[in-house]
């Protein structure tokens, strides 16, 4: 593979002509070198990121200026693929400067640039940003790569309050600062669970002059897939007097207006969209690719944790929620919901469609030249035609090739399905704060399926989709000896037991291990309330009506009325919105969430 969109040396010859800091190398493999920030003073830290496709040995990234070889003053590895290292210089003054990404003694990439004595700046634009390059292979890798450093330390279950909050990490985000404007400063990115994957796409592309564009779409309806018709670009044209930082963050707000709940869930096999559903294996799921849920929500893969022989590995993601949340999370059944049997759209893995600039204009690719492009062929229906059993068995051998202990594996769903329940403890205890900083006051509850899909307060506060999902976790989590009794050769059973005695110990160590588990929230009258994971387990049919923020906290948490947790309850919601809840609740029941 060399290039995703132009013969390769046209490909050259943008990337060293039109884009300072990227740069493909005449290899057979594609490999690209980012140099940030984009102009560089004569005495000034930079950061170098080197990503090819295959894994190099004894690779380093080698910079020399006008007095010699610079020592590093750090670096980073991770990838796989792409594979990638970040190194970070300081310039010992003006003049050029040489980068070469080596394996041992062997070249695999190099440019120059120059230091200057001060700061140059990308000429002023009409439109929200100019475009300098296509997106090319290179540049591809250099995203999955970037989006995998900003989240290379994060483990599952860490969490931000918005996604600006990752973005204004300068050790996390390689372009932090790139411009030259301080534009990271000022720059506020709050996306929602649709966003998150657009915003993040828009920003790399900001940064280095790449194209960007998103389609409107309406939601669809249960008898058809979303249909998206009108196409915006980057080359909008801005408004009078508007800095580029002030026309990204309008632009950025135009993207959390246009993208919503059925944006990414266009059917499969539409070209008019934004993204394209992917081969189910290991080297097209890269950090970047999204995930689109049956019922709307998405989710971004950031990093892959090889298994080893006393871990399991694991597929990590971020999502947003309603209130801008950001939140790392692993793939399983819990969070990753897959089904297509009557389902309006196409759900799965997802990449963002080749953005092409040709003969000045801009293009996107359809599905059949994705599959027929030598640089890319990574289009697939493969996921149009699973049953939810065989998608989850596909992934879990790509996320652990070698079959896992039963203990193991149900020990890391213990851990999983505790994640997800601290989440909903966060999004209860926001809903709380929200509730008294406006005295309480009603907020609207929608009708029908709006549960789900809306915006304001209810979208914001209230937790149905959340609880929907934990409630499905939950079951998943109670059923896994019963499956490993159904299916015993998709583990290690140990050595001189059956399968029908793994499945009575799992049961008991579930029975020790949810005891230990806990979570805690503050009940009205301002006490702390423990609770175990068991006696979560023991509320799941009260929590299917705990999801309405007019009701107060221990309502929320199920707790039994007449009991001494529940003495301090002291609102409820209005009788209108407690019958509507009451004739919702079979969805709960069933697990299913209606389309709209």
């Amino acid at each position: 593979m060399i290039s995703r969109y132009f013969p390769f040396s046209l490909l050259i010859s943008l990337l060293v002509i039109s884009t300072p800091g990227i740069i493909a190398a005449q290899h057979s493999e594609p490999s690209g070198l980012l140099v940030s920030p984009r102009s560089i003073t004569g005495e000034e830290e930079f950061r170098v990121l080197a990503v090819v496709e295959d894994p190099l040995q004894d690779a380093s990234i080698v910079v020399t200026g006008p007095n010699g070889r610079l020592n590093p003053l750090g670096s980073r590895t991770g990838g796989g693929p792409p594979y990638w290292r970040e190194a970070r210089f300081k310039t010992e003054g003006p003049g050029t400067y040489g980068i070469s990404l080596k394996a041992g003694e062997r070249t695999i990439a190099s440019r120059e640039f120059s230091a200057a004595p001060q700061k140059s700046f990308r000429p002023a634009s009409r439109s929200v940003w100019e475009i300098e390059a296509s997106w090319s292979s290179a540049s591809e890798d250099l995203y999955s790569a970037w989006v995998e450093r900003l989240f290379q330390d994060a483990e599952e279950g860490d969490t931000w309050k918005l996604l600006h909050d990752v973005i204004l990490d300068p050790e996390k985000n390689i372009l932090y600062g790139h411009l030259g404007r301080d534009e990271d400063q000022s720059l506020i990115l709050e996306p929602d669970c649709a966003d998150n994957p657009f915003v993040l796409r828009a920003y790399f592309a900001w940064k280095l002059g790449l194209p960007y564009s998103h389609f409107r779409c309406d939601r669809g309806t249960v008898e058809r897939a979303p249909l998206c018709t009108e196409w915006i670009t980057n080359l909008v044209e801005r408004s009078a007097g508007r800095s580029d930082v002030r026309a990204f963050q309008a632009f950025a707000r135009t993207i959390l207006n246009d993208v919503h709940s059925g944006t990414a869930r266009t059917s499969l096999d539409d070209s008019r969209t934004d993204l394209y559903p992917v081969a189910l294996k290991r080297e097209h799921l890269r950090p970047g690719v999204v995930y689109a849920d049956p019922y709307g929500h998405t989710l971004t893969l950031v990093r892959w944790v090889p298994q080893t022989v006393k871990s399991a590995g694991k597929l990590l993601a971020v999502d947003a929620q309603p209130d801008g949340t950001i939140a790392v999370k692993r793939f399983w059944q819990g969070n990753f919901f897959f089904v297509t049997e009557g389902i309006p759209g196409g759900p799965g893995f997802k990449a963002f469609r080749p953005l092409i600039l040709e003969n000045g204009e801009l293009r996107l690719l359809g599905n059949a030249a994705i599959a027929e492009h030598p640089g890319y062929g990574d289009f697939s229906l493969e996921q149009q035609a699973l049953i939810p059993r065989t998608f989850y068995d596909r992934m879990d051998r790509l996320i652990n090739p070698t079959p896992l202990d039963p203990e193991t594996a149900f020990r890391e769903l213990h851990r999983a399905v505790y994640d997800r329940l601290q989440a909903r403890a966060i999004a209860v205890r926001n809903g709380e704060a929200y509730m008294k900083q406006n005295n309480y006051a009603e907020v609207s509850m929608p009708s029908g399926a709006g549960i789900f899909q809306t915006v304001g307060p209810w979208e914001d506060y209230s937790t149905p989709a959340r609880d929907m999902r934990l409630l499905i976790s939950f079951d998943v989590l109670l059923d896994f000896p019963n499956r490993v009794a159904r299916a015993p050769e998709a583990f290690q059973i140990p050595s001189g037991k059956t399968a029908a005695r793994v499945q009575i110990e799992l049961k008991a160590l579930h029975a020790q291990w949810a005891a230990e588990y806990s979570i805690s929230y503050i009940r009205s009258d301002g006490g702390e309330q423990l609770l175990s994971m068991a006696e979560v387990i023991g509320r799941l049919e009260a929590l299917e009506m705990g999801y309405n923020p007019n009701d107060c906290v221990e309502i929320r948490w199920g707790a039994p009325e007449g009991s001494a947790e529940f003495a301090s309850c002291g609102r409820r919601a209005p009788a209108g919105q407690s019958e509507k809840m009451r004739r919702y609740r079979r969805w709960f029941r069933d697990r299913v969430i209606p389309i709209r």
